[in-house]
């Protein structure tokens, strides 16, 4: 009786008949119906997730540990081989030659500047200095890809940005030396760049801070609707500081336009990725943050530039964040200050340097299209070392910045406290002038009031 009463209900209603809650419901009136718990668990386990907040999931009944070497690793992204041929022809961006040759000729002269600068410290003419050998393509493929106006927040081996934006040769010279035309005023360590006209936030030594700094800024941008989003560089090594938890958390919740760029290149100083984590990488991190992410081949410039352009369109159009890992390799030590040959050997340094070679890769790419070809290398390389070596002759000559700045350039009016400090300053300086090198410091014009 319940079972047709039930059926007249569910007609005149219009109802299907497979409606799956009301069908469950009038099974419990069928005659010779006996398994009430059998129907109650096909409801429950068929028709209803968890609702537990904060997680995506179904029930099961098996007794499983989710294990990271069950799953392939997410796939790297290429658009052409190591012999610069494009793999499918609806990758290749079709960028114009003139676009494909300043690329190139930004990561060549990048590469001839790390030599000359790298030598200069070893000759006791600059203080510090880091390469960027091995990882031109993760810098030039981003940089050509992002809006000029976008802003950008680099860890500390992100030159290669700056030259794309037009930093000039002298900048990087002045910068390196300190001296009184840093933009800097002499105050930062070398390659500590920083360029407000150009947008890059001025680099700091301490590991990851800018991460969250980013996040901020990115925030601001959605706020103010500017069509714009932030990208944020770092080394896979400083994705296990705290900070970069922190930022992608901030950046997921808080539905942030921010790229996130990882430049994994196998090493944090001298500790191999094999000993910072055992997770897939850093892309493997994104999900569980909620946040889109992807790995390319950081040693194809055009499959970085296709990337971080939809990258880019995703964190503007929709206000999220996207997390980049670029996998590449440092071919040169870390710093002026490190000896990597004590941590890894000479072979695997030179597999990389001479088989795959971003640099390489993409003047294959530009040949085989006619686009470049040994007269046109050798006339750059003459030109491109002249350049260089004639700012830094300049940079040298210069004078380091008038000590004074530390008490005028502090705010927009010096304090009496600074005042007095700076009487006293001077004064020592006048007694003791012989145990001082005066000479070799600008005088600034900088008013006392």
């Amino acid at each position: 009786m319940a079972s047709r009463i039930l059926s007249r209900v569910l007609t005149l209603n219009n109802f299907p008949k497979q409606h799956s809650k009301l069908q469950t419901f009038s099974n419990l009136f069928s005659p010779g119906h006996r398994a009430l718990s059998t129907s109650t668990k096909c409801f429950s386990l068929e028709q209803e997730r968890p609702k537990f907040p904060g997680s995506k999931a179904k029930w099961t009944e098996k007794l499983e540990f989710v294990h990271s070497d069950l799953y392939d690793g997410i796939p790297v992204y290429r658009v052409m081989d190591r012999s610069g041929q494009v793999l499918q022809a609806d990758q290749d961006p079709q960028l114009p030659e003139e676009m494909v040759v300043k690329m190139y000729k930004s990561m060549t002269l990048l590469n001839t500047m790390d030599k000359i600068l790298y030598e200069s410290q070893r000759q006791g003419r600059i203080s510090f200095y880091m390469t960027n050998y091995g990882e031109e393509g993760t810098h030039i493929g981003s940089a050509a890809a992002l809006d000029p106006a976008d802003l950008v927040y680099g860890q500390y081996r992100e030159a290669g940005i700056l030259m794309w934006r037009g930093f000039p040769l002298d900048s990087f010279m002045n910068q390196c030396y300190g001296n009184e035309l840093d933009l800097g005023k002499g105050r930062q360590m070398p390659v500590h760049y920083g360029t407000k006209e150009l947008n890059f936030v001025t680099i700091s030594s301490p590991l990851g801070t800018q991460l969250p700094q980013a996040v901020g800024a990115a925030y601001a941008y959605k706020r103010a609707q500017n069509g714009l989003c932030v990208a944020c560089y770092f080394g896979e090594g400083a994705a296990s500081e705290g900070d970069a938890h922190a930022a992608f958390n901030f950046s997921a919740t808080l539905e942030c336009p921010i790229i996130f760029f990882c430049r994994n290149n196998g090493y944090a100083i001298s500790t191999p990725t094999n000993e910072q984590y055992r997770g897939d990488g850093i892309a493997g991190r994104g999900p569980a943050y909620g946040i889109s992410s992807i790995r390319v081949d950081g040693n194809d410039v055009l499959a970085v530039y296709n990337v971080m352009k939809a990258a880019r369109d995703t964190a503007v159009r929709e206000n999220r964040p996207v997390l980049v890992e670029a996998m590449t390799y440092r071919i040169g030590h870390h710093s002026t200050s490190d000896d990597s040959s004590a941590y890894r050997s000479v072979d695997e340094v030179r597999f990389w340097d001479s088989t795959d070679h971003p640099i390489s890769r993409l003047r294959n790419y530009m040949a085989l299209r006619g686009w470049w070809d040994e007269a046109k290398e050798g006339e750059w390389k003459k030109q491109s070392k002249t350049n260089i070596m004639e700012s830094f002759a300049r940079a040298e000559k210069k004078l380091k910045p008038d000590w004074r700045l530390l008490f005028t350039d502090v705010y927009e009016k010096m304090t009496p406290g600074l005042k007095d400090q700076m009487r006293e300053m001077e004064e020592h300086v006048s007694k003791y002038k012989d145990h001082y090198p005066v000479q070799n410091y600008a005088k600034t014009t900088t008013p006392l009031e």
